[in-house]
């Protein structure tokens, strides 16, 4: 009975004293693995062995393979770096090591939604303006674009930091300018008949005045010879000469030369 006792009493504290046994903490620097402490492997490495109770040190690899281990640790196996996908708006800002995960960044045109300590998980397109609005605040690699209305006579399609004034128009305006587009400026087109028979007119006029001009340098040219031919005949009449004269004819034959010097008379005065 006395041993039963004894046993009952006992069985408690020995299950007491292994489990504070087991539950006495390592050092910062050190695994547990069964009853042993072991020294951790530094970071970009694992173990590759436990340590023993012959042998107080694990055997540790580097990390290899895009694999990885950013502290002291008893690990058997290494992480898998972190893959930075171009569909979620990320790229690699830096690279992986044995000892440190892949850092991603946003791509230009996106922003993060999820960010780390040196990076981001996740990323998101900076949201695009309408016609008619204007970038009031840029999209950053943390923030969003901010979109704002056009005032009134300002203009933007969409993609401008700031509205652009409509264009005043010197002579005709054709379109008036909205709050995505310019004013349009020009001259209104004129029918096609209405050209043809402007080109038509001016044609006509030309051929006129052509035809005018000709017959007055023609005319002119008949008049200057009829004065060449009277100063020729005059060098050739007496100046004095008489109507009952009798003048010899300028080309031979005979004749009246009261005749000859009266048609000359009559020729100067026609002229």
């Amino acid at each position: 009975m006395r041993q039963f006792e004894y046993f009952v009493w006992t069985t408690p504290v020995i299950l007491v004293l292994e489990s504070i046994g087991c539950c006495i903490a390592c050092g910062r620097a050190e695994y547990r693995i069964g009853d042993e402490c072991c020294p951790m492997c530094l970071k970009g490495y694992r173990v590759h062995s436990h340590c023993t109770k012959s042998k107080h040190t694990p055997s540790c690899v580097a990390c290899i393979d895009s694999t990885f281990l950013d502290e002291p640790s008893g690990k058997t196996t290494c992480n898998n770096c972190t893959t930075c996908d171009p569909g979620l708006g990320l790229m690699v800002k830096q690279s992986c090591r044995p000892s440190s995960d892949t850092v991603c960044g946003t791509l230009e045109g996106f922003y993060c939604l999820d960010p780390t300590k040196d990076g981001c998980r996740a990323a998101q397109r900076h949201s695009s303006c309408k016609p008619g609005q204007y970038i009031s605040h840029t999209g950053t690699t943390s923030t969003d674009s901010v979109c704002a209305d056009c005032p009134g006579k300002t203009y933007s399609d969409g993609s401008l930091t700031s509205c652009q004034p409509h264009t005043e128009c010197e002579f005709l305006e054709i379109e008036p300018g909205t709050p995505w587009s310019d004013s349009e400026c020009g001259e209104a087109s004129l029918p096609t008949g209405f050209i043809a028979g402007v080109l038509i007119c001016f044609f006509l006029i030309g051929t006129i005045a052509g035809v005018c001009l000709f017959r007055m340098r023609k005319r002119g040219m008949v008049r200057r010879e009829i004065v060449r031919n009277i100063k020729t005949l005059g060098s050739q009449i007496p100046t004095q000469a008489s109507l009952d004269q009798e003048i010899p004819m300028l080309s031979g034959g005979t004749g009246n030369g009261k005749a000859h010097l009266q048609g000359f008379q009559n020729i100067r005065t026609i002229v």
